[in-house]
């Protein structure tokens, strides 16, 4: 099945068809120029899964500048733009230039055609996954965001003041606040408040019912996983504790947990380190 929109940017006619012959077969669509300065034109209109881009025009042909230049370009337009270079003049430095100034990936002329498809095709994989991960951010900023109503929490009391006015101590704390209480005594409002008035407002509240987790999907629903780490991961997943990377975790009944889990989750709430690097605020 043909997958992906492929954009080559070459200033060598012969390369572009070449590639256009390979590419063909195997993707949707491809594009080729061999003027740079059309880079923005079809970035706006064509919106390529993949670039390839050629490392050295006709102005400098081996220092590696120029695609540098239009790299940058590139990735000022879309940020998550997937970018091969391809070159005639490859070498280590030229290499790890490229890596550093975003780009995935780095293929030498004259190419091997098997190494360009499965570079290829590991990029439109790439590709996925970024979109993939794009579109479950824009997700939890929708269900993150609301009315300032909707957290609302009404009372008069004076334990009811006792809870405002704790909230609003902890407002700006970065540390995990344990949240305690009888079933249905609100505590996800609280969590929900301490939440929309803290400074990571607007970077995404995820909640997960711990008690709800079958046992053998624990890692795999907090942590997340890599496509390949077991018969049915062909995709990558992205955790709970990813999607809330600068916003906040609400661990909804965690008392559920048995204690193995309890163990496992605590070392990752003490050292707020897993595979992502993830950076949130816990409530429990």
């Amino acid at each position: 099945m043909k997958r992906g929109k492929i954009f080559v940017v070459d200033d060598n006619q012969d390369i572009l068809f070449a590639l256009n012959l390979l590419l063909e077969p195997y993707v949707e669509q491809v594009k080729v120029t061999t003027q740079p300065e059309r880079i923005e034109h079809f970035m706006k209109t064509f919106r390529p899964d993949v670039v390839l881009l050629d490392m050295n025009f006709t102005r400098d042909a081996i220092s590696g500048r120029e695609g540098l230049f239009w790299l940058e370009k590139i990735k000022s337009i879309d940020p998550d733009a997937v970018v091969i270079f391809i070159t005639a003049y490859a070498d280590t430095e030229k290499a790890v230039q490229a890596i550093k100034a975003g780009a995935i990936d780095f293929i030498p002329k004259p190419w091997e055609k098997e190494k360009l498809l499965a570079t290829l095709f590991a990029a439109l994989e790439l590709r996925d996954s970024r979109r993939e991960v794009s579109q479950l951010k824009k997700q939890v900023e929708v269900l993150s965001s609301g009315g300032e109503t909707s957290f609302d929490i009404l009372g008069e009391s004076g334990v009811m003041q006792q809870v405002f006015a704790t909230i609003e101590k902890l407002q700006h704390t970065d540390a995990n606040i344990l949240i305690l209480g009888e079933n249905g005594t609100g505590k996800d409002l609280v969590a929900r408040a301490l939440y929309h008035h803290s400074p990571r407002r607007g970077k995404g509240f995820i909640t997960i019912d711990l008690g709800s987790i079958p046992e053998q999907l624990f890692e795999s629903e907090l942590f997340g996983y890599e496509k390949g780490a077991f018969t049915d991961a062909r995709k990558d997943k992205p955790g709970r504790m990813e999607m809330a990377d600068g916003g906040t975790l609400f661990l909804d009944e965690i008392g559920n947990l048995s204690l193995p889990m309890q163990a496992k989750l605590l070392t990752a709430i003490e050292k707020r380190d897993h595979p992502s690097g993830f950076q949130s605020s816990c409530l429990y």
